[in-house]
């Protein structure tokens, strides 16, 4: 029988989402298994995936927001948007440049009631990111997983096709410098400053987009290294383990990452819920949420579906057992 939970993997930098999940079909000798949230190949940290019949939450799980830090690298733009992609301008602070208004060691965008001159320093940078607070709109990078005609954007890219990319609304929720200074290897283009930052946002932000939008927001170019997820939801790298130190001990009941209201019901009305027919329920459900969802499970704990509860009776969405 196969097992049904989720696993909390912490992600290597050089590896693809989707290779990440190897170890799991290797230990738990299956294929049934996937993941909420496609981390970029040189990104790092929190991916949650899934085993069995627990993939059917996943789509709950990519809902959540995340947390990421990033370095910011200012004073290039590559096509990658990554530091270490083909550079597509050099941007060397104060160079003229009219669409983002440099001239003459001076940038001409205006801070409150004062310009920004000579080197960037931290304080201009605090001063433009209130305009990423809230909802915004983002262009993804040119190299993402983003569908153009029915094909990767990144695989247009890589042909050298024309296509453009269109922008999507986001929701950051906070944006904090939290070090400046660090140096990363292997550099294509030359920065004159760089800086890291914690980002808390929702699901589809792109960091390489917000590192290129806030250096253009400065008025020079801009691209990032070391991105790194912290926090999906309320689930945190603290219990995250690497794909190679996996084991079966690893998996982790469901509602232990959604934390959804666990109701407890005998075995004959767990019946009910397995045959897809709703149940009565007269009693009350604390913390239930804006969505109605709640988990059903066995007297002992062990959670067999997710249902929605409305007053009186609760319907079974997805049976949740392990596989036969």
């Amino acid at each position: 029988m196969t097992p049904s939970g989720f696993v909390l993997l912490d992600k290597n930098p050089g590896d693809t989402s989707f290779k990440a999940l190897f170890p799991l079909k290797r230990v738990f000798s299956t294929k049934r298994v996937g993941h909420a949230g496609t981390l970029d190949l040189r990104a790092s940290g929190l991916i949650v995936a899934a085993i069995g019949r627990a993939t059917r939450l996943l789509p709950f799980v990519e809902a959540k927001d995340k947390c990421y830090t990033f370095r910011l690298h200012l004073g290039y733009e590559t096509d990658t948007l990554e530091w270490d992609g083909d550079v597509v301008v050099q941007g060397e602070f104060g160079i003229r440049n009219s669409e983002f208004g440099i001239d003459e060691g001076v940038i001409l965008r205006e801070q409150g009631d004062r310009r920004i001159q000579g080197g960037l320093t931290r304080e201009n940078l605090e001063a433009v990111l209130p305009q990423f607070i809230g909802d915004i709109d983002q262009i993804p990078p040119r190299y993402c997983a983003v569908k153009i005609d029915g094909r990767r954007a990144s695989d247009w890219a890589e042909r050298g096709k024309d296509f453009e990319m269109k922008p999507r609304r986001i929701h950051i929720e906070s944006l904090k410098i939290v070090g400046e200074g660090g140096v990363t290897e292997c550099c294509s283009g030359k920065c004159f400053a760089t800086f890291d930052l914690e980002c808390v946002c929702s699901k589809g932000t792109y960091i390489r987009s917000l590192g290129r939008d806030l250096a253009r927001a400065l008025g020079t170019y801009g691209c990032v290294s070391q991105i790194r997820r912290h926090r999906i939801g309320n689930i945190t790298l603290d219990g995250a383990v690497k794909g190679e130190n996996l084991t079966a001990e690893n998996l982790v009941p469901v509602d232990k990452v959604l934390d959804y209201p666990v109701l407890r019901v005998a075995e004959d009305g767990l019946a009910v819920i397995r045959r897809g027919n709703w149940l009565p329920w007269k009693n009350n459900v604390e913390g239930i949420g804006p969505e109605g969802y709640v988990f059903v499970a066995r007297e002992n704990g062990e959670v067999l579906s997710l249902c929605r509860f409305e007053p009186g009776r609760i319907w079974p969405k997805y049976f949740l057992g392990g596989d036969d």
